[in-house]
């Protein structure tokens, strides 16, 4: 499996999991691989009563992650909300990777979604050469996830269109789906749910109806709190990031990650670390996914085009590139950042000579 570009949770972490069965003591509900608590210790790391360590998936409030859990071993399903970038998607994986198994019983939501991809098909050589029949019914995720009591999960919820999210309505209320042209329906074994991830922030979003809201119970995945909490997260991933992909680069230097995170919180913010200058903010959203993404960048271009060493002038595009979105005015708001803040600062001259020469 080592030429696989990106493994699934269940596979990259499956030590992990097969020690925290192993462990695991607590009371499980149907079909779940471990039970509640063990699901929250994987998700936020911790050391098991025989020493094995569990590295955090997410780092953040327990709580959040204790709701979430709890939330789909009730019957209602979960909404994971934020802004781009505070990782529903990879939260959402990991749940189901560690609940059922399996992360992999998923829809991409887009704003071509129909209601087909959401509940079944139709081989269509096998519908007209013998009619209706259960061979000729194609399965759709939610489908499998039903039978087999598993979780499914919807990425992008808002981006499909309205009439198709009411779709979910039936399943999520009765727990089962109809199957007209059979005659039949489909009934939802224990430990199916589904967990879906939804922004606001970006364009071409669709309102949930109030009926579809009532069926989730919503978890809302803030920015990260501290400087140190969203630095953290991003030597974890960028460390990942280079196992996978093997890069001949030194591991990048913690002040280096902290450099990009600094100046993705401000423009953020609107106001300097020391809180003496107000700044304007980019359209950006200027994520620790889009921080992970410039250093990850930063690397490939020290590891192919440097000495292996990540420096200010490897970071430079990647910091530009995630920072200017719209090039009128997000270019001006890039150039000020760069003028009154970076440029004053000594020990980011490197920083200030490298985005200027790039423009």
């Amino acid at each position: 499996m080592s030429d696989i570009l990106r493994q699934h949770a269940e596979t990259l972490f499956a030590g992990e999991l097969e020690e925290l069965k192993k462990q695991d003591t607590e009371k499980r509900p149907h079909h779940w691989v471990l039970s509640p608590q063990a699901v929250v210790t994987y998700l936020i790391g911790g050391k098991l009563k025989n020493g094995f360590e569990i590295t955090p998936k997410y780092i953040g409030s327990k709580r959040l992650m204790e709701i979430a859990v709890a939330t789909l071993a009730t019957d209602r399903a979960l909404l994971l909300y934020g802004l781009p970038g505070t990782a529903k998607s990879w939260v959402s994986e990991h749940l189901a990777a560690a609940i059922s198994g399996d992360s992999t019983l998923i829809i991409q939501g887009t704003a071509g979604t129909s209601e087909e991809s959401i509940r079944y098909g139709w081989n269509y050589a096998k519908l007209l050469a013998e009619g209706p029949s259960r061979q000729a019914l194609v399965e759709t995720p939610v489908m499998r996830a039903m039978q087999d009591g598993k979780i499914a999960r919807i990425e992008e919820l808002t981006r499909i269109g309205a009439d198709v999210q009411d779709t979910l309505i039936t399943i999520l209320s009765e727990k089962t789906l109809p199957v007209p042209e059979l005659n039949t329906e489909i009934q939802a074994a224990k430990g199916f749910n589904i967990i879906a991830t939804a922004n606001n922030r970006d364009k071409g979003v669709n309102e949930l109806s109030s009926a579809l809201k009532r069926r989730f119970n919503t978890v809302i995945l803030p920015v990260p709190d501290s400087m140190e909490e969203e630095i953290d997260i991003v030597r974890r991933r960028v460390e990942s990031f280079e196992k996978v992909m093997e890069l001949p680069a030194e591991k990048p230097a913690l002040e280096e990650i902290r450099r990009i995170v600094t100046i993705f919180r401000e423009l953020r913010s609107g106001v300097t670390l020391d809180g003496k200058t107000k700044l304007k903010s980019p359209g950006s959203t200027l994520s620790t996914a889009e921080a992970i993404s410039v250093v990850n960048s930063g690397l490939t271009l020290a590891a192919y085009f440097g000495d292996g060493s990540l420096t200010a002038a490897d970071l430079a595009a990647g910091i530009i590139g995630a920072v200017v979105k719209d090039p009128v005015q997000d270019k001006l708001v890039w150039q000020e950042y760069l003028e009154t803040v970076v440029k004053t600062r000594e020990e980011w001259k490197d920083v200030y000579r490298a985005c200027r020469d790039l423009g």
